[in-house]
């Protein structure tokens, strides 16, 4: 019926201590308005802005993440618009200049599977954040104000191909961006504070039963600031277009790009106004700043501290600890702490898969349950590890390990390697190796539960079930695979 095209605008606040271009602090304080000002970025007669070189160097990292050509020479441009939040009447931003272009990122398109295809990447480009309007909502009709503290924040906008082809994939897509950026640490990509949040262009491409498809006019949602909210808007979107071309039958030829925001709260996206062409912003060279050149040693001074990117992780999860595409998917959303501790956990137990069954399942229940984040966790790698390790040494079974893990956390004493031995004692949870105690318990079962022995012997296969809990609870350590194998023996006489 028709094709969803979508392409993304993202913007990222760089982590940066400074603005790009004065000295002042980046931090985010809403609640104390136009204190982080100064002449540069308030726009004031006579003021000169300077490059903050590790702006530069962060936005060039990125753009090597997305393996995109860097511009051994890039100049900055002034977009000219008026707006309050925008005090000196334009944006330092880049133009035809941009310092990076012709990149792309494989997104991951089935978790299970690890399929992938090729996002486009036009362009990344340098440039200062606006400030932001402030209204009242109250209905009572109070003054509308403006907060410059984030005016002259340093942002990279990313801009991708049209490649996208629905809500879900732009959702992922954002994801993936979120994942790179925090791994690299060229941002914090926290979407509540405006760190990471994107324009997303979408319209349809409906089949004609003959010839070529028809598009219909573009429309940029703008400003969405959460995952969440960029899927339901695009979601709403496609709808609208669709409804709307078949009432009208308007194309891309027939009509301007327009701009529309979205209301969270009523799930729409609502008309804004015609969208501006490159004309409307009388881009020219900014006379106050210099180009930036870059050489190639500088480029490699720059590789070299990139450290491996989330999809490189995801290869090797998957090589060197045999990991599934799903475990490796769900170790790396959860951040680079968090990978870092399975690292560790992995490499003290000597078997990933095993390690990423607790990571997957125990601790991130834990995690979730008590709203902590990893570094928090009481339980470190190196006692999780020396856990799992009893697991795999048939020291532990695996529902004694989950009692212990449990006592940990909520044990007053430090958890520790030691712990983990005083728990077991305890609790009597070691694995019973004396086969004389299983087989003297599986007599005692036997010889109380008539009824389930002889339904077994009748073909009743599930009765076994019960028989080995009562055994397993006599014997709290033993391994349920070997009881079952020594009672299946009795149970058939052997």
């Amino acid at each position: 019926m028709y094709d969803i095209i979508i392409g993304l605008e993202v913007h990222v606040q760089l982590q940066t201590q400074t603005k790009i271009f004065c000295g002042c602090n980046t931090a985010f304080h809403p609640d104390q308005p136009n204190v982080q000002t100064c002449p540069v970025c308030l726009g004031l007669p006579g003021s000169l802005p300077v490059l903050n070189k590790k702006a530069y160097e962060l936005g060039v990292k990125t753009a090597l993440a997305l393996d995109c050509q860097i511009a051994t020479f890039t100049k900055w441009d002034r977009k000219q618009y008026f707006y309050p939040d925008l005090p000196k009447g334009y944006q330092i931003s880049q133009y035809d200049l941009p310092f990076s272009v012709d990149g792309g990122i494989d997104l991951i398109l089935n978790a299970d599977t690890g399929a992938t295809r090729r996002i486009g990447i036009i362009r990344a480009h340098l440039e200062e954040d606006a400030g932001k309007n402030l209204h009242d909502e109250s209905g009572r009709g109070r003054a509308s104000g403006v907060d410059l503290n984030r005016a002259g924040t340093p942002l990279v906008e990313i801009v991708t191909q049209p490649d996208l082809r629905s809500a879900e994939e732009a959702r992922a897509f954002l994801e993936e961006m979120h994942a790179l950026l925090t791994y690299l640490e060229v941002s914090d990509c926290n979407m509540q504070e405006g760190s990471l949040r994107c324009d997303a262009n979408v319209n349809l491409h409906v089949h004609q039963p003959d010839g070529p498809k028809i598009a219909t006019p573009i429309v940029e949602i703008k400003n969405l600031n959460s995952f969440r909210f960029t899927e339901q808007a695009v979601l709403f979107e496609v709808d609208r277009q669709w409804r709307e071309y078949q009432r009208t039958r308007q194309t891309i030829k027939d009509a301007p790009k327009s701009t529309r925001g979205f209301d969270p709260e009523r799930g729409v996206t609502y008309p804004m106004r015609e969208k501006e062409e490159a004309a409307d912003y009388r881009y020219f060279p900014d006379p106050d700043l210099v180009p930036v050149t870059i050489t190639e040693a500088e480029l490699n001074a720059i590789r070299a501290t990139m450290g491996e990117t989330p999809a490189a992780m995801r290869q090797r999860y998957q090589r060197d600890y045999q990991l599934s595409a799903y475990d490796t998917a769900v170790i790396i959303a959860q951040g680079k702490p968090f990978a870092t501790y399975f690292e560790e956990v992995a490499k003290g137990c000597g078997d990933g898969k095993q390690a990423a069954n607790w990571m997957t399942q125990d601790v991130l229940r834990e995690l979730k349950e008590r709203q902590q984040t990893i570094a928090a966790f009481a339980i470190r790698p190196e006692v999780l590890s020396a856990m799992v390790s009893r697991v795999l040494k048939k020291q532990l079974t695996i529902k004694s390990a989950r009692e212990v893990f449990v006592e940990l956390l909520q044990s007053e004493a430090t958890p520790s390697i030691v712990r983990i031995d005083d728990v077991v004692a305890a609790k009597g949870l070691a694995i019973v190796q004396d086969d004389g105690a299983i087989d003297a318990a599986i007599a005692a079962v036997i010889a109380r539960n008539e009824k389930a022995v002889a339904d077994y012997r009748a073909g009743k296969q599930a009765a076994i079930g019960a028989l080995i809990g009562q055994v397993m609870r006599e014997l709290k350590g033993a391994d349920a695979q070997a009881v079952r194998e020594k009672l299946t023996a009795a149970l058939s006489g052997e």
